[in-house]
């Protein structure tokens, strides 16, 4: 799994989408294409954007949500806390 969450975030394009989830959670495909195009002046079509949102939420870094007609995409941290764990020795001797 750790594997997945690397390759999801080694594009810059997928960075921007989890940006912009962190900065407001809960958006739809058309919402956060139109906060691509006018913040970062990426012009991808929906179907790329929806592609990236594919790969980072096989990542698990994003989940969605059907509510009617829309679905709603939201930032899953926990499989980046799980990485940073894997780093970060909390018994570690402190430095004297």
């Amino acid at each position: 799994m750790a594997e997945d969450i690397f390759k999801a975030l080694a594009d810059p394009t997928r960075r921007k989408i989890l940006d912009e989830l962190a900065e407001r959670s809960g958006q739809t495909l058309f919402e956060i294409c139109s906060r691509l195009s006018m913040k970062h002046q990426l012009g991808l079509s929906r179907q790329a954007i929806s592609q990236h949102l594919a790969v980072l939420e096989a990542a698990g870094l994003v989940e969605s949500r059907r509510e009617g007609r829309y679905k709603f995409h939201d930032l899953n941290t926990a499989p980046l806390e799980h990485i940073a764990e894997r780093w970060i020795r909390r018994d570690a001797p402190e430095d004297s």
